[in-house]
């Protein structure tokens, strides 16, 4: 997702010629990528809570845009809404293993 939004906003259709400053957007997602690295369980509970204003981002630009624009907000949407799952997946697998090899 950062190198989408980064390449969306700066390269492939920015809202204004030769970039935006909406490509710092990514920053958000760019901090809990040493937690993700370290396998803590607090950074998956709350990055699957951080997506969703790239979803929601996604969908109305979506709507609104055409042509390259919208493509790539379907393309943050979907890629959004694939790590939410993959979130939320490896937290109930984590907890249930937990739950499993307590006495």
């Amino acid at each position: 997702m950062i190198a989408l939004g980064l390449a969306w906003e700066l390269w492939l259709a920015p809202l204004r010629q030769g970039g935006s400053w909406w490509a710092l957007k990514v920053l958000p997602l760019a901090i809990p990528l040493a937690g993700l690295l370290k396998w803590r369980l607090y950074t998956f509970r709350w990055l699957s809570l951080l997506v969703w204003p790239y979803v929601a981002e996604g969908v109305v630009r979506g709507s609104n845009d055409a042509g390259l624009s919208a493509l790539l907000a379907w393309g943050q949407t979907s890629l959004a809404l694939l790590l939410f799952a993959a979130c939320a997946a490896h937290v109930r697998l984590r907890l249930r293993a937990a739950h499993v090899q307590s006495p």
